[in-house]
């Protein structure tokens, strides 16, 4: 039986930019500009390229990068932010500034801070 389609919003942006890449890579594409396929590849050595691949892809099907091929020899392929990709920008600058704070509270704070509940 197929799950229907959901309502929440917070639910359908993370099936779009969820996972382990597809953020870093937006965030890369956003802030350092298009980038060639083994350019992201030198960025991220830990992924593979088959995932890579595989994340690419979902995020140009989803509407979310352009892949735009240069017809020349060698092919040249890169990878750029959509219109609505571009919107996402306000998002990442928040994800930035929140794991920045993380990050300081980490330092100051090796144990969990007092208003985030202990899992």
């Amino acid at each position: 039986m197929e799950k229907p389609p959901t309502t929440c919003p917070v639910e359908v942006a993370v099936k779009l930019i969820g996972g382990k890449w597809k953020i870093v890579i937006l965030y890369q594409l956003a802030y350092h500009g298009p980038k060639r396929f083994n350019e992201l590849r030198r960025i991220f050595p830990e992924v593979t390229q088959r995932m890579l691949t595989l994340q690419l892809r979902e995020l140009e099907e989803d509407g979310i990068i352009v892949r735009k091929v240069y017809h020349e020899v060698p092919p040249k392929v890169e990878y750029y932010l959509s219109e609505l990709g571009n919107s996402i920008l306000p998002v990442l600058l928040q994800l930035q500034d929140w794991g920045l704070y993380y990050m300081e509270q980490k330092k100051s704070h090796p144990s969990p801070p007092q208003d985030m509940p202990s899992t």
